[in-house]
């Protein structure tokens, strides 16, 4: 790990000590230990993809494009290192609750990751003219995009039971949140320099950020979370009948910027990546539903003992958003290095 860390620091610029946290400085070994434990083992599957919508073509500047991207990766640690630092009160830091991990759900998230990677990649050789394919409404494309949206949200609803199961506080949660919020506010910045006009505005990380919040308060809804889920996932379809029909005059109001990201439209906003509360919010909360009864009833499931050859798919899962905030700016950095070398720049 030491060395990857050098390895980013030196490949993007990063200013020494980016990684190191400021609050594990001067502190006994088996309380740093617990310290790092809790820090890093309560990521619960929250992240997915930012999923790039294909709305049209757009000139390419390597020059301008690989410093953006270079000054977001580094603006992204400085993010997270600073979150990630925030101290703990003393009471929690001396008597941390036993935290465990469940390596089912990780390497299911970490399945996510590279199917998500796979498809990132299919479409960065579109963007570059290295591939032509219409990921906009080929059903190949478009289907795997749903399915993977819906298997990280899944993960998320899981990740979610799992914690508050295991007890986890709204100090602990906010800390995550914090770090979900600000990487969603870098992807918002980076997409208003590259594509001003179909920045990204509400995508899959702001998305994230209100379902996970509305995922914590409803949490007690226990089976009712499952009707839940399937009125949150039929809503969408019914607003657009609605709306295309006899509520057309508040079609507008509906699909303008203040109102598009709930998701009950008449027609999908200009905008490169777009996941809307609705009906996303409805497959979180089968995740959910599912995870307190996993816990409740079929525990055994979630403990299974992965075969080594897919425990790399756990520890991948366990750095969902530090691998989704840096897999496409590096594919992105060697693709347009290919470009250039190809001429087509």
């Amino acid at each position: 790990m030491k060395a990857l860390q050098q390895m980013l620091q030196g490949l993007f610029s990063c200013p020494p000590g980016a990684f190191q946290r400021r609050g594990d400085r001067g502190l006994g070994g088996e309380r740093k230990w617990a310290i790092h434990r809790h820090r890093f083992q309560q990521a619960r599957g929250i992240y997915v993809p930012l999923w790039p919508s294909p709305v049209g073509s757009h000139s390419h500047r390597p020059c301008r494009l690989l410093r953006t991207v270079l000054a977001g990766i580094s603006m992204t640690f400085s993010v997270l290192s600073k979150a990630a630092a925030v101290p703990l009160p003393q009471s929690e830091a001396l008597a941390l609750p036993a935290v465990q991990r469940y390596d089912a759900v990780d390497a299911l998230r970490g399945v996510a990751m590279v199917w998500m990677t796979v498809f990132h990649f299919c479409f960065d050789l579109s963007h570059f003219g290295l591939w032509s394919q219409n990921f906009r409404v080929d059903p190949f494309w478009t289907t795997q995009r749903t399915f993977i949206v819906s298997l990280f949200l899944f993960c998320a609803g899981l990740g979610q039971a799992i914690a508050l199961h295991q007890g986890q506080g709204w100090h602990r949660f906010g800390r995550r949140w914090v770090q979900i919020a600000g990487c969603a506010l870098l992807v918002s910045a980076g997409s208003f320099v590259m594509f001003p006009a179909s920045f990204i505005y509400f995508g899959v990380l702001h998305g994230m950020a209100v379902m996970l919040l509305i995922a914590r308060c409803t949490a007690g809804w226990g089976r009712w979370l499952w009707l839940a889920g399937l009125v949150a996932v039929a809503l969408p379809w019914a607003a657009q009948q609605l709306l295309a029909g006899v509520w057309a005059d508040a079609a507008p109001w509906f699909n303008g910027r203040a109102l598009n990201w709930l998701g009950l439209v008449s027609r999908k906003p200009f905008t490169e990546d777009y996941v809307p509360v609705l009906p996303w919010l409805g497959v979180l909360w089968w995740g959910l539903a599912a995870g307190q009864w996993a816990m409740r009833a079929r525990r055994g499931w979630l403990q299974w003992q992965l075969p080594v050859v897919v425990r790399p798919l756990a520890t991948l899962g366990r750095w969902s958003l530090s691998y989704y905030m840096l897999h496409q700016p590096v594919m992105i950095g060697l693709l347009m290095a290919v470009a250039w070398l190809m001429g087509r720049t």
